[in-house]
């Protein structure tokens, strides 16, 4: 039987309706499936935001509490973007949830590190007054402290073993592919006015993550000619990228000429190797 124009229409829409229905059921079924296999994290703070963006300054959604379960879907400048097991959608510092990846390392003789000797190639650094280069003693200060990690048994990786260019992005990048058990980017400060400023300063950037082993090692300083600035927080491009216990250690500053002195001296050099050492047992071994 020939049906009508209107007949014709109304099959049609009806066969629309229903393939529409099953390419939804079927996304929803795809869709489902992918979130399970999206890694899931908690909150180990006793409360901390989902936000409308990957930054402090967007919007908040909700308070999340200790313990929540989420899924990562992306991530962004160390956020995770999130589902909550209520469906909600949003924003988290991924500093404030449990780490995840191998069991903690609790001996040195076990841990994974990066050393990272600050510039290199065309990147000189800073200057001292009579023209020497940062670079050349970050990597003589990274080398030497590799040499004792290495005799302990440490798995130790440098980010330059010579003097080459490598990117800031790769620093980190470096860190976070081996999974480090702590980074460690050395270099050498310098004021605006020479002769200006003295010391050494260790610094952070994600605390919960990182304070612990900045303490560590900052702590060892006091026996070294320099005075000791303490922990401060900085925002540097090595340790702000790293997802893994990561400081940067200012040993002086090269443009003042009594601290130069010390940077230039092999038994200054030795001190502070041996003292990063003996930080990083404190860390891992606790003694």
């Amino acid at each position: 039987m020939r049906r009508s124009k209107k007949q014709h229409s109304s099959f049609k829409f009806t066969n629309l309706a229903i393939l529409i229905l099953i390419i939804a059921a079927l996304m929803g079924i795809i869709i489902s499936r992918t979130f399970a296999y999206f890694k899931q994290v908690k909150v180990n703070v006793n409360q901390t935001t989902l936000r409308k963006g990957p930054g402090v300054e967007y919007q908040k959604i909700k308070q999340l509490k200790h313990g929540s379960r989420l899924t990562v879907i992306r991530s962004k400048y160390h956020w995770y973007y999130v589902r909550t097991s209520q469906n909600n959608f949003g924003w988290v510092a991924n500093w404030n949830l449990q780490p995840q990846g191998p069991k903690k390392v609790h001996h040195l003789s076990d841990a994974t590190i990066v050393l990272d000797p600050g510039h290199g190639g065309s990147d000189s650094g800073a200057l001292s007054s009579n023209g020497k280069m940062e670079k050349t003693y970050t990597l003589k200060l990274a080398k030497d402290v590799a040499r004792r990690l290495r005799s302990r048994g440490t798995k130790v990786y440098l980010t330059r073993s010579s003097d080459h260019f490598v990117s800031l992005a790769a620093r980190p990048a470096l860190s976070n592919q081996v999974h480090a058990d702590a980074f460690i980017s050395f270099h050498f400060d310098s004021s605006p006015i020479e002769n200006s400023a003295s010391g050494v300063t260790t610094y952070y950037y994600h605390r919960q993550l990182s304070y612990r082993l900045a303490s560590s090692i900052n702590h060892r300083f006091n026996n070294i000619s320099l005075e000791n600035r303490g922990i401060e927080f900085g925002n540097f491009e090595v340790i702000r990228d790293n997802d893994f216990p990561a400081i940067l250690l200012e040993m002086g500053y090269i443009n003042t000429d009594r601290d130069f002195q010390q940077i230039n001296n092999a038994h200054y050099r030795t001190t502070v190797a041996k003292d990063v050492v003996a930080g990083l047992s404190k860390y891992f071994d606790g003694n």
